[in-house]
Parts: structure tokens; sequence; C-alpha cells
């Protein structure tokens, strides 16, 4: 995992019988602006001899805080580091915990819709008397005007049956629940702590460090249903992520953090913009929870530097606190 202090953007331009070609590549460092520039250059240097050799590569790398940037680490203002941890402000305000190694994983409480099998067994047999009201009435503008009156008919009860059955079932915190416990009955040798969030649930896990490549990862994200965009984030930024502060607009801001768009570093003379959107955003978020304890499954034995991850988690998200969550 690497969270940089410091960041710098390299360019080399070259222009040859009236077409000009430039490239930009950024770079970064713990150590000074300048290694980060040296390192921008370096980068810089060997993405131009690849283009000029007639590789298919970006001209330039997108400036993003934490998604999709492959090869660029976290870009993010630090705002803490408690031993291989550190905490950043990400591009919306909110602290998120960035973790090399102790796993953590967010699981939403997403409605699936109706699934195919129950599609099929309401539409097949509307169909079929849709057909045989064409052929009983020799008419095929007979058959056409069925078979839509029965598709909306089919529409309206599927997602009748769906309600009926999520009420029946619980609903997609049922079946979140029933999913985490079906993979601890699986790996009873596991420990999970389990938290609320505003929109699902939250796992910790506390028996041992992983690394966000290990296969036991993957395999994990897959059977709980996470995110697969943070799964693919996970591997390559090379850490574990939670937002531990709550989301601005669910306390009240609609405001986006200042400057826009937010990406670190911002320039000197907007700082003071920044504080007092800061600012704003802290007094407001005194009296909610990002998340809250809801229990701890497994026979598995806590490792003390999960537990020193989890003892800094729960303190930044106030899981303890029963504030409302946001």
């Amino acid at each position: 995992m690497i969270v940089p202090q410091y960041w710098a953007e390299g360019r080399l331009q070259h222009r040859a019988k009236g077409r000009q070609v430039t490239v930009r590549r950024f770079g970064w460092s713990d150590i000074s602006q300048q290694d980060a520039q040296a390192l921008a250059d370096a980068r810089t240097r060997e993405a131009f001899e690849r283009v000029l050799a007639g590789e298919p590569l970006p001209r330039r790398e997108d400036k993003r805080p934490y998604n999709g940037a492959v090869g660029v680490p976290i870009r993010e203002e630090i705002i803490a580091r408690e031993g291989d941890s550190v905490i950043t402000r990400n591009s919306y305000g909110a602290l998120c915990l960035n973790t090399p190694n102790a796993f953590f994983l967010d699981i939403d409480f997403d409605d699936p819709g109706p699934d195919a099998a129950l599609k099929r067994k309401v539409r097949m047999p509307l169909l079929a008397l849709a057909v045989l009201a064409g052929v009983v009435a020799k008419s095929w503008m007979v058959g056409i005007a069925s078979a839509i009156v029965v598709l909306v008919l089919a529409a309206w009860m599927i997602r009748r049956f769906h309600a009926a059955r999520m009420r029946r079932d619980g609903g997609p915190e049922a079946w979140a629940n029933a999913r985490i416990e079906a993979f601890i009955t699986a790996h009873p040798d596991w420990c999970l702590r389990q938290y609320r969030t505003p929109a699902g649930f939250r796992l910790l896990v506390m028996h041992r460090l992983f690394d966000p490549a290990d296969p036991e990862v993957e395999a994990c994200f897959n059977a709980l249903k996470t995110d697969p965009l943070y799964a693919l984030m996970c591997v390559r930024q090379h850490c574990f992520r939670a937002r531990v502060t709550p989301k601005p607009w669910r306390i009240g801001i609609a405001r986006h953090l200042r400057p826009r768009p937010g990406t670190w570093p911002i320039k000197p003379e907007r700082m003071a913009e920044r504080r007092q959107w800061v600012a704003d955003y802290e007094r407001r978020s005194a009296g909610f929870a990002a998340c809250g304890y809801v229990r701890t499954l497994g026979e598995g034995r806590v490792d003390p530097r999960v537990d020193a991850v989890r003892e800094l988690h729960d303190r930044l998200c106030r899981a303890d606190s029963g504030l409302p969550l946001a």
C-alpha cells in the first residue's frame, strides 16, 4: 500500500513531420517534492520512449483520488498515520481508513430483483394463453394483442410475487445475514466482527492478516457478494479500506468538498476554502456514526495486530456510540 505525501507531474513533448506527441506521467514520494518530481520525470521518459516506439499507451494519466487509476497510488490528503494504517480524506470529504492487511469488506442491502425462475414461472403460462387466444380467434392480430396484454400483466404479477417473497424471507438484510452465517459455518476457524452501516453490513476479519491478492480474499468477496469495484480496487491499490466518518449528504451538507473536484493536492490559495468546508463537516458529523457494532462470529482467535486496527476503526467510526448512522 502506498499513500504518498507528495505529488508531481512530468511532461515531455516531441514534434516531427507536423505531428506533436505529448506524454505526461505522475510521480509521488513520502520524502520530498523533489523526489516526487524525479519519479514523475523518470516515468514520463519511459512512457515517452515507448509511445515513440509505437506502443499504444495513454498519453496521460487521469488525476483520480481512488478508483481505476491502474499503477497510481491513492491520491488523497493524508490526515494521520497510525502504524501501517493511513487515514485519508476522500474526494467527497469523508475520512477513510486504509490498511495494507486488515481485511475489511462491506455488503450492501441491494435488492437483486425478481430472479429468472420466477419470471419464467409467471410468463410462460400467460404467453401460452395468448397464443391459444390467437389460434382460437384465427387471427395473428388477436395473438399479438393478447401477448402484449399478458406481458403487462406478467410484469405486474412478478413485482407482486417478488415483494411477497421479500417480506417472507426478510428482504436484503436477512439475505446478507444468511450469507454471512453460511460463510462462517463453512469457515469456523475464521473470526468475523460485524457492523451495521447505513446501507448494509461491514465485516472485519479478525483472526489473521491478509494480502489483498490472496485467493482466500477473492473467495470471501465472491461468497459474500461484496461490491466488485471495491474488490478490484483492493488488489490494484494493495490495501483494504473503510469509510470511518459520515457521507456529507447524509448529515445535511449538500455542497461538495471545496474546491472541486478536490483531488489532492490542491493549490495553496484554495486551502482556506477547503478548511472552511471541513470545519462545517466536522461540526455536523459529531452527532453521527459511520457504523455500529453488531456481533462477532466464528471460533478463530483474534490476532492482536488486527485488533489494533479494530480499535482505531471503532474509535473513528464511533461504532459503540449508539449515534444515528450516516
